[in-house]
């Protein structure tokens, strides 16, 4: 039998491993651990520990190696692993939930959450969340359009955006916008905000943004109500809600 099939007697899962392996390097920075000794430490093979680094690696956390005969593995003494106690259904929910996101202006955001989650859980249940995952299918247009990925920006940045937009009847016009949210409705996304052209709330559909720039300038706070948008359809409902 393999090292590496003992990691399960001697840790109680990946899981467990790859955040004990965290608090490792955290303890001994800023000086480096070697791979050997971090798989003597765990009771694994060096390949497993080497794998294991990468999967921390994939996850954004600051780990790198340093060469020579006294190098080894270093890590940022601030960083930590966030928490990973996902249930297989609860990985799987949230896959699914990331990939309905590929045509979002979060869809950049959304690959790479998959990724660290996938990275951080037990491999047998990355494994078959991936495998259910892929059974699920999403029913989309064939001209289903794609959010300019500065769209989240332009959302998250509490800065003035300047737009170069096109109307409904194909009219251009520059706009400096103070963004104030978002809406999804049926694979459409509008940016709300303030618009300064017209001195009014308004919602602007992603395809027709020409151009997005966000500028420096911070904006006055500002409020928005559903009321405002003069919707047609349906009733807003905020991500977080229960």
């Amino acid at each position: 039998m393999g090292r590496d099939n003992l990691t399960d007697d001697c840790w109680v899962n990946r899981t467990d491993r790859l955040y004990g392996l965290v608090e490792e390097l955290r303890a001994a920075s800023p000086r480096p651990r070697s791979a050997r000794r971090l798989a003597e430490r765990f009771e694994v093979s060096v390949r497993t520990i080497e794998r294991d680094i990468a999967a921390l690696q994939q996850t954004g956390l600051a780990i790198w190696a340093e060469p020579g005969r006294t190098g080894g593995y270093v890590i940022d003494a601030a960083a930590t692993l966030g928490p990973a106690g996902y249930t297989l259904d609860e990985a799987l929910t949230v896959l699914i939930g990331l990939g309905a996101l590929r045509h979002s202006p979060f869809r950049h955001a959304a690959q790479t959450a998959a990724r660290k989650m996938l990275a951080v859980i037990p491999d047998e249940d990355a494994a078959r969340a991936s495998a259910l995952a892929s059974r699920v299918h999403f029913l989309e247009r064939e001209d289903e359009p794609v959010v300019p990925a500065a769209f989240a920006e332009a959302l998250a940045s509490d800065r003035v955006v300047r737009l170069r937009y096109q109307d409904g009847s194909g009219e251009e016009s520059d706009r400096d916008v103070e963004p104030l949210g978002s809406i999804s409705r049926e694979g459409q996304w509008y940016l709300v905000a303030w618009c300064r052209l017209r001195q009014g709330v308004r919602a602007f559909r992603a395809d027709r943004m020409l151009s997005i720039e966000v500028t420096d300038e911070r904006p006055p706070r500002r409020t928005v109500r559903s009321e405002d948008l003069a919707i047609q359809y349906g009733r807003l409902r905020s991500v977080v809600d229960e």
